[in-house]
């Protein structure tokens, strides 16, 4: 016997209702994509043609068919199916279906299937309410959610559940979709034709989201016939020029607080970090199109100045705190091409990540090694018995404003934690570094000579260095 549920969703079909809703697919048949979560052999595609299903968390972004395949659930079992939304339910609600379940399974012994869209906006107590009738199978839950469950339902819940990923629609799956809907009875059959660089033009649209793709034709149509102008004996053409007309903004799906949030910034991070300013620009338009924060983005490029270019290029960090003091005081619009300079700059630049391995890696031995002393020598003077403490090498009574001394303490040697990259101007410092100390025979000045540019430049001749390059050595 036909359930309420598929006498309604063929209602549906008859009724004036959106195109995406009549040209819903009914079976598995009919369904088109993700071939992966429920084609031919897959685990979820058994379940529903041997109506043996358990507990599920459909996971993918909209428009991927996570409803639909509830749906076709629905149509397809013996089982009494029932829906619960989570945008309006509440553990009443929850509670009231529950029971129904556990009685009909007592008396009749008929299983239920609770579908529970959006199952990520219930708050956990209300998520806590299923557990028990979802641990003795009450009922079979088929939760659909577009938040990565792993981070939004609880984990009690999810192992009592299988989850099942879907993907983006690929291209050529929309195609099929947007053609059906063309042809098909419930859809335009008969009083529209579509060009190609429109189909295309609404695959492009649709970003993977087949719900789109179907809304898109539909407006398309209406721009091309208006109300009541398109009859079945002149088909009208729908063309690119009426989908941009229905269509004039290219909206692609961001969530700043979902995973679609963090994916795009970690591209973005990525293409910088990888040297791709076409790409790095890309994501960060993607970004500034959505609404992202300019200043979340600002941050995570003075962030990346310092991890991924370090003193590669010392330059990086003063140009992203420029560009993130310009996001603040200018913001948007204008401040896009102050974050793209920014942007550009760090894609380009040379990359090292000696500044974070090392301090992460100095962290480490300090957290995980053993105590260890300041050297004597290099201890505060101003307290007393500091007498005591050895001869510490004043660095400017040399000439080069250098002179070998062990700084680090004992049981640790140079090179310990700082390995430069061979790489801009870090590579080209350490080299010109080492170059002069090789050269030199340190010799301290007198004491009352000390600090004057005459002993200085007399000490480093007397050395046979080079003042400019002591000078440059100094800075090191």
């Amino acid at each position: 016997m036909d359930n309420l549920f598929t006498n309604i969703e063929r209602y549906k079909r008859t009724m004036n209702a959106p195109l995406a809703a009549r040209m819903r697919p009914q079976t598995l048949e009919e369904y088109v994509g993700q071939t992966e979560a429920v084609g031919p052999g897959s685990w979820l595609r058994t379940a529903i043609e041997h109506d043996t299903l358990s507990s599920v968390i459909l996971y993918g972004p909209a428009g991927t068919g996570k409803t639909t395949l509830a749906r076709i659930i629905a149509n397809s079992t013996h089982a009494e199916f029932v829906e619960v939304s989570a945008v309006t339910g509440t553990v009443k609600d929850l509670r009231r279906e529950i029971e129904a379940a556990e009685s009909r399974l007592l008396s009749l012994g008929r299983r239920t299937i609770l579908f529970v869209d959006e199952i990520h906006r219930f708050n956990r107590s209300q998520q806590d309410a299923l557990l028990h009738a979802v641990e003795d199978r009450t009922v079979v839950l088929v939760g659909a959610t577009t938040e990565n469950p792993y981070f939004e339902v609880n984990s009690a819940l999810l192992s009592r559940s299988r989850v099942v990923e879907l993907e983006p629609l690929d291209d050529d799956s929309i195609r099929t979709i947007v053609r059906r809907a063309v042809t098909s009875e419930y859809g335009l059959k008969g009083a529209f034709t579509l060009d190609d660089d429109a189909l295309e033009e609404i695959v492009t649209l649709a970003g993977g989201d087949g719900r789109a793709s179907l809304t898109s034709l539909e407006l398309a149509s209406q721009m091309a016939a208006p109300a009541g102008t398109a009859t079945p004996e002149e088909p009208v053409r729908i063309t690119r020029a009426h989908v941009l007309e229905a269509n004039p903004r290219h909206g692609l799906s961001y969530d700043k607080s979902g995973d679609m949030h963090y994916d795009i910034i970690s591209a973005f991070i990525k293409s910088m970090r990888g040297s791709d300013p076409d790409a790095a620009l890309y994501w960060l338009a993607r970004m500034l199109d959505a609404g992202e924060d300019p200043k979340f983005i600002a941050r995570r490029i003075f962030i990346l100045a310092s991890e991924d270019i370090g003193n590669a290029d010392p330059q990086a960090l003063l140009v992203a705190e420029a560009a993130f003091k310009a996001t603040e005081v200018i913001g948007l619009p204008e401040c896009r091409i102050n974050l793209a300079q920014a942007v550009e700059y760090m894609a380009l630049a040379p990359k090292s990540n000696a500044t974070e391995a090392g301090i992460d890696a100095a962290l480490k031995e300090v957290r995980e090694g053993p105590r260890r002393e300041v050297p004597s020598y290099l201890r505060d003077r101003h307290r007393p018995g500091s007498d005591e403490y050895g001869p510490y090498l004043y660095p400017h009574n040399y000439p080069a404003g250098w002179v070998e001394q062990r700084y680090l303490p004992e049981g640790l040697e140079r090179g310990e934690f700082y390995h430069p990259s061979p790489r801009g101007w870090e590579a080209w410092r350490i080299e010109a570094t080492a170059r002069d100390r090789a050269g030199l025979q340190p010799k301290p000045v007198n004491d009352g000579e000390r600090g004057t540019a005459g002993a200085a430049g007399a000490d480093a001749a007397a050395n046979g260095a080079n003042p400019a390059k002591n000078d440059a050595a100094s800075k090191a």
